[in-house]
């Protein structure tokens, strides 16, 4: 054990500086580019600038609503899932978690192009709805937000549930079935009993699976193009194409504020129903 708190520190120093240098400091100074004045001192005026645009404005607004509806999916489905998981006997457990975490162990890459055979035109989506006589013709759903909101969704849900598979594993065995023998439905079991004694696991996978959303670039460069553009795609386009550094700056730091707003949010939102139900 350390003598004191200082030489605790003074170990801990070299560690914090070499993060510092080596992570901290390149992100502080890519963020300042947003804030610089050509003319000298800080403004805010590229900003403004980028939400005057309304392609700007539909960009951000698009990236944050699959951003919200996948985490939200993610969750429906992810509590499902698990909740499934952690019922199984405990060598059937390893295996179908196995099997959750592998698509994790692909490239997103060859999971995203993947998707180009299945959504294409003459994917086994379209001849599915052709054959049973929904369509005519094929559906255009490569390029369009439908698309991004499956890749991304695929790319994500399974750091949804294992998040989810961890939280319920950690709840009282006989919560439950207390609950049901006192005369809860299932409804009443999962919002009083379930999601209040597992809102750390939902808080990590909402947070990790919103950021994801933001941040991917492949699934929707891929699968959006360049008519449906998300931020991490614009970003990319303002730097390679148009050389606009600042630019680019702007719309890093409105993504690495979005990803902690969302953190905060839902720490926020788990709180706020633990004091609901601690006050009832």
């Amino acid at each position: 054990m350390f003598q004191n708190r200082a030489e605790a520190l003074a170990l801990a120093l070299p560690a914090a500086l070499f993060a510092a240098a080596v992570f901290l400091a390149p992100v502080v100074i890519l963020l300042s580019d947003g804030f610089r004045n050509p003319a000298g001192g800080w403004t805010v005026s590229a900003y403004t600038g980028f939400f005057s645009d309304s392609l700007n404005r539909t960009v951000f607004l698009r990236t944050l609503k699959l951003g919200a509806i996948v985490t939200l999916v993610s969750a429906v489905i992810g509590y499902a899932a698990a909740f499934a998981i952690v019922g199984l006997a405990p060598a059937t457990k390893g295996r179908v978690t196995g099997l959750v975490v592998l698509p994790l162990m692909i490239s997103p890459v060859a999971r995203t192009y993947a998707w180009i055979v299945i959504l294409g035109r003459t994917g086994i989506v379209n001849e599915a709805f052709q054959a049973i006589g929904l369509t005519t013709a094929p559906l255009r759903i490569l390029f369009s937000e439908t698309a991004i909101f499956i890749g991304l969704l695929q790319l994500f849900l399974p750091l949804m549930i294992i998040s989810l598979i961890s939280a319920l594993e950690n709840m009282p065995k006989d919560a439950v079935a207390a609950a049901r023998v006192l005369g809860a439905n299932w409804f009443q079991v999962f919002w009083k009993v379930i999601l209040p004694l597992t809102k750390e696991g939902l808080v990590i996978g909402g947070t990790l699976v919103f950021t994801g959303c933001l941040t991917a670039y492949i699934t929707p460069a891929i699968l959006g193009g360049s008519k449906v553009l998300m931020l991490e795609t614009l970003m990319y386009q303002q730097v390679s194409v148009s050389s606009n550094f600042v630019s680019a700056s702007v719309i890093a730091f409105i993504l690495i504020a979005m990803s902690f707003a969302a953190n905060i949010l839902l720490k926020r939102v788990a709180t706020a129903r633990n004091k609901q139900r601690s006050t009832q």
